[in-house]
Formats: structure tokens, sequence, C-alpha cells
């Protein structure tokens, strides 16, 4: 009932144009589905903006689909927006692996599909894949890391969500830096789901934990990170404890600009997201993509570099 129910509803959407940008209706309306993990992480609102926004500057309608952190509604999302008749999909899957047979099945049908900040490998077909190189992005974290310790530190590393390739990619960055030296000692690795609650409470777990505190804790995302200053601070320990994040979400850069957060990783979501819808139209409207992997590389952005942050403007 509840599939069915969600079929309807994006039928009604696809019908009457009810969750649409774009223009004026054309002779041959495009229609894209866009679809983000979840709205209820800052980084996906901000992505899906800047997909409609760029949806609207070239002519085209849009669908959202939020996936609300689950494959089972992603995946009937995308399943729904195929038999409707869309013209392409631009998605960011929830789960790599577990969102796999609903964007093959969709290749399969002919849709075209485009993958953003979140890579399928497993599915032949997909037109593109448009992203950040996240090991890089993980690798300057490591690096800073080093700047700020070279004499060596003792690491917390706040994993994002299993089976979600910036997750993996991520954490693999770090350790291709500081795997190999003796100075740099991992002390402490757990997933907190990329939440800001779990950051929390899984860093005040770790702290009560150890007999003295770490030098560093990093995250694989900005909103662990946020949630790990929160567990410092209650600790009184925000003087001995540096910690990074990843994404330059403007809480953040605001946390940086304050010296809560020593760092976070800026790799260019509306970059991506525009990137991506445009790849995608060029497509429907008979231009091939010059290549089937677009990879912007992140940077680690800190007080002395806030100007390049994407979203500084957002700042109050």
């Amino acid at each position: 009932m509840i599939k069915i129910t969600r079929r309807l509803l994006l039928a009604s959407a696809l019908a009457v144009g009810a969750v649409t940008s774009g223009g004026a209706p054309q002779a041959q309306e495009l229609t894209i589905l866009t679809s983000v993990p979840s709205l209820g992480f800052p980084f996906f609102v901000h992505m899906m903006k800047a997909l409609k926004d760029e949806a609207t500057t070239l002519g085209v309608k849009t669908v959202e689909s939020d996936g609300q952190n689950s494959t089972p509604k992603q995946t009937a999302d995308v399943e729904t927006a195929v038999t409707q008749g869309v013209s392409g999909i631009v998605i960011s899957p929830s789960d790599v692996n577990a969102m796999a047979p609903a964007i093959q099945a969709a290749v399969d049908a002919g849709v075209p599909v485009v993958t953003i900040d979140r890579r399928v490998d497993g599915v032949p077909g997909i037109l593109a894949h448009v992203g950040a190189d996240n090991v890089i992005g993980g690798e300057a974290q490591g690096r800073y890391i080093m700047e700020l310790f070279p004499d060596g530190a003792k690491i917390v590393n706040l994993q994002g969500q299993p089976g979600a390739s910036p997750a993996i990619d991520r954490n693999k960055g770090v350790h291709n830096v500081l795997d190999g030296n003796d100075k740099y000692q991992f002390v402490v690795e757990q997933t907190a789901n990329f939440a800001r609650d779990q950051g929390l409470s899984v860093t005040e777990s770790i702290l009560a934990g150890m007999e003295t505190p770490p030098d560093v804790i990093v995250a694989a995302n900005d909103d662990m990170a946020l949630g790990a200053v929160e567990a410092v601070k209650a600790r009184n320990l925000q003087d001995k404890i540096k910690i990074l994040g990843f994404d330059a979400l403007p809480e953040a850069l605001a946390a940086v600009k304050d010296g809560s957060l020593a760092a976070t990783v800026e790799q260019f979501p509306g970059g991506q997201s525009r990137k991506a819808m445009q790849v995608m139209v060029d497509h429907l409207k008979g231009k091939a993509p010059e290549s089937n992997l677009v990879l912007l590389e992140p940077i680690a952005i800190t007080k002395d570099n806030l100007d390049k942050a994407e979203r500084l403007g957002e700042l109050n």
C-alpha cells in the first residue's frame, strides 16, 4: 500500500507539475528525477537546490525524490519515475550496493542515469558519474593533521555510513597519508553514520573510555564533526583536541572561523550538481558527454582560505 501511494503521488507530480522547476512548457518537455539520500542532511538540501536551479537555467522540469535515508523509499521513487516515463534520472544513491538493482532496471528500461556524489560501480550502462575525488579529500585531511602535529598525533576517526562510497573513499584517503608512519596512531575508528547526534554520542562514549584525550578527531562529514564539537566542549577539552570535518557546510565554516573546527573539506556539491544536470540535459539533446567520469578535487578549508568555500556567502 505504501509503495502504491508513493507511485500515485509521484504520478500526480509528473502530471500537474506539483514539484517542478523550469520555464514555460516546451514542445517536447524534459522531466528529470532528482534523487538524494535524505533531505534531512544540509549537504543534500544544498545539492538538491543546485540541481533545481541548474534545471531552471536549462529549461527542464525536475521531480524531487527525498530518499529519507531508506533504500526501499529511494528504490520505490526510482521505480515509479521509470514507470511514469521520466526523461532521465540524476541520483545520489543512499547505498551504492543496495540501490544498484533499481538503477540497473532504470538503465535497462532505456532511462539515462547520471550518478552524483556517490558512484555505483556494479551497473553497466550508467551515462556518467559526477562527484568529488573523495580519496583526495581524505588525503587533504591527513596532510592537514600532519601540518598541525608534525611530531605525531593520536587520532579518533569518525567514519561515515557503511556502504556509502564517500565514506569508503574518505577513510581510504586519510589512511593513505598517515598509515606507515608510527608517529600517527588511529586509537579509535568507529562509524557515526554521517549523523550529528551519533557524532555526539559516539564521541562521548569514546572520550569516556580514554584515560587521556586524543590529539585529533577526524570526521568523514561535518555533521559528525559538529556533534564531536559538542561532546568535546562538554568535557572542556576544546583547547586540547583538534577536530576536522568534511563538506564545508555553512555551520562548519562558521565553526572554522571561530576555531571550533580546525578545518573542513570543500567538495563543491553545487558544482557537482550543476555539472551532473548539464551532462544529463546535453545527452537528452543529443550531445555525448566528454567523459563518463567527472571528479572535482576537494580542498581543505581553514581560517587561512575561507574565501575558497562554495557556501561562504550563506554565513550570517
